[in-house]
């Protein structure tokens, strides 16, 4: 016990009927990294609503801190705000919070958000290189010290094969989200004879253009990753078409099920599929329609993607990407940055 690194771990306060996937991630590096580190869970207060929440928030991680590794996860970055900058490891999963704002309250987010955490913070960590380049184009801080480390996907999801349904192919679609995209893929498969899961509660305007479309398709939300994983084991194909991600773990997730992926040219998504995904641009509609057919009609092309996603799945391990956590909680403590 003695020879283990104290890490405390800082998280927001979850949010009844939703998905927890940042809380999911550093579970699993705590237990990964148990023979190596002593760990703390801190939950904050209060929900990550109005400044007078997120002002409650800091001042109670302040008073949380310890003089071990205190470690930010996600989403609540300016918790750090009055903490000791020594100490502090901050991990950015993306920098969406910018798009939804303008004017003064996108100076006073991109403050509260980026510029001042990243500067109390002793060592960044972005989930991808895109991620990385955003943070220092809001920040201006040195790219040294920001570490890419990206998420470890679930050594749930094992490979599960399937003969491809090429009469009535299953597109399975994750996340309802505006990024998501999912108008544009609504109009995409107009007229291809598939059947559309949705993952994702379903706002009316979605629901109205599935009508319309005559769209065959079925939806479910607020479940368990042992039901997502049966989505991916049920597909034949999985469309990621976000406008911008931060990262794309269901790209990894599908290339482990060993499901062909579609997923946009841009943002995270190319550097997160490499070759084990077809690409196509999420802003053109006949590019998303196109794409979907040469995966429908192309059996070398599949196979090849398939083949692809087995190599791609390995840079994902969830004991290597534990370990780089554990080097960087390590040059923490040692003062060696």
């Amino acid at each position: 016990m003695d020879n283990k690194i104290r890490v405390n771990y800082f998280q927001r306060k979850p949010r009844k009927g939703f998905s927890f996937s940042l809380e999911f991630i550093f579970d699993d590096v705590r237990k990964r990294l148990s023979d190596k580190i002593e760990s703390r869970v801190y939950i904050s207060k209060c929900l990550n609503d109005g400044y007078y929440s997120k002002f409650i928030n800091i001042i109670q991680a302040a008073l949380r801190q310890k003089r071990d590794v205190n470690h930010i996860t996600g989403e609540t970055h300016f918790l750090n705000l009055f903490m000791n900058r020594n100490r502090v490891i901050l991990t950015i999963h993306d920098c969406r919070m910018m798009l939804r704002k303008t004017g003064i309250s996108k100076k006073i987010v991109q403050w509260l958000y980026l510029s001042a955490p990243v500067k109390k913070a002793t060592l960044i960590t972005a989930v991808s290189e895109v991620t990385k380049s955003e943070i220092i184009s809001y920040t201006g801080i040195l790219s040294e010290k920001i570490h890419v480390i990206p998420v470890a996907v679930s050594p749930i999801y094992q490979p599960y094969p399937k003969e491809f349904n090429r009469e009535k192919p299953v597109i399975l679609h994750i996340g309802t989200g505006d990024n998501k995209n999912l108008l544009r893929l609504i109009e995409a498969i107009k007229g291809i004879n598939c059947h559309l899961t949705i993952v994702g509660k379903l706002p009316d305007k979605y629901v109205t253009a599935l009508l319309d479309g005559n769209i065959d398709y079925s939806n479910e939300y607020n479940i368990s990753n042992e039901r997502i994983l049966e989505k991916y084991r049920e597909c034949d194909i999985l469309t990621f078409i976000s406008t911008s991600e931060g990262f794309g773990m269901p790209i990894v997730e599908a290339n482990a099920v060993e499901r062909v992926v579609i997923t946009s040219n841009i943002s995270s998504m190319p550097e997160v599929a490499g070759n084990a995904a077809l690409l196509v641009d999420p802003f053109n509609t006949e590019d998303i329609r196109s794409g979907i057919m040469k995966i429908i009609n192309d059996d070398s092309l599949r196979a090849k993607l398939i083949c692809n996603g087995k190599i791609n799945r390995l840079k994902y391990d969830a004991n290597k990407i534990a370990g780089m956590y554990y080097e960087l909680y390590k040059q923490v403590c040692s003062g060696n940055l």
